[in-house]
């Protein structure tokens, strides 16, 4: 394909110039980081990328749909260099492409062959997906990690359900999850007495909130009333009216929320049986 041999031109000119500089360099990549980025998200999504720096090496492809009727595909490839000390670098490739027409709905066809052999391939979905639509399959069947934020879609707790049919086909995993952890954490420690709870009252944004009462739901094996309060991250929660003691841990960032799901490619039983009660 055009597209490809020409993203490995750029890349090796690229890696030419990196290493005319005499640091040491470690080529080493540890997956294939596909990130599915319409414009509006793409500035966010590269925010993200930064804030991994080294601790990912990767082939990142940034798909960006854009609009317009005739296929075409835009492609830039940089090499990216971080230090990790000792006078030694470590790098990054950072591939966009700008897809239009078929090339948008059928993006399969132009991932595949730039994924990395024989190394995990992830991809992060900014923004809620189209569920019908053919991009999303294509993406699915050509990666082994799925990563989303329920907290970016609207029309959640619906969602959950279409998200849920992707468990068999990819490991899935949600940021609005991972953010709930310290607070899973500090529920769980009330055990045994917590397993009588009538209700919870959580203060924080709506994909946080449902998924923490639907982890309560799955676990306890009944209904549990949720009532919530709107707030940029979580901040309280109740239990049958009595403050649960906030966790000490610091909030995470968008990389740091990333990074952790960077680091698994194992399914979550735990986390797909939330999704599906709070679905139901």
């Amino acid at each position: 394909m055009g597209v490809v041999a020409e993203v490995e031109r750029k890349l090796a000119r690229q890696r030419c110039r990196q290493e005319a500089d005499g640091d040491p360099e470690l080529r080493t990549s540890t997956m294939t980081h596909v990130v599915w980025a319409p414009p509006k998200w793409l500035p966010r999504a590269k925010r993200v990328l930064a804030g991994l720096a080294e601790r990912h090496p990767a082939r990142t492809i940034f798909l960006v749909p854009v609009p317009g009727r005739k296929s075409g595909v835009e492609a830039e490839a940089v090499v990216q260099d971080f230090a990790i000390g000792d006078g030694r670098e470590v790098l990054s490739e950072v591939i966009e492409l700008r897809l239009s027409g078929e090339a948008a709905r059928h993006p399969g066809s132009v991932v595949l062959p730039l994924l990395i052999s024989d190394l995990p391939a992830y991809c992060r979905w900014r923004g809620r997906p189209d569920w019908n639509g053919q991009a999303l399959d294509e993406i699915v069947d050509v990666c082994d990690r799925f990563v989303v934020d329920s907290n970016e879609w609207q029309g959640v707790p619906g969602a959950y359900d279409p998200l849920a049919r992707l468990f068999d086909r990819a490991v899935v995993s949600d940021l609005a999850w991972r953010r709930g952890l310290p607070w899973r954490s500090a529920l769980a420690e009330r055990w045994p007495g917590i397993r009588t709870i009538e209700r919870v009252s959580i203060e924080g944004p709506r994909a946080d909130a449902l998924l923490l009462a639907g982890w309560l739901r799955s676990r306890l094996r009944r209904k549990v009333s949720l009532t919530r309060r709107d707030a940029i991250a979580l901040v309280g929660i109740a239990v049958d009216g009595d403050p649960v003691t906030p966790p000490a841990r610091p909030a995470l960032s968008g990389s740091d929320l990333l990074s952790a799901e960077l680091d698994t490619l194992a399914r979550d039983p735990i986390y797909e049986a939330a999704v599906r009660e709070t679905a139901a």
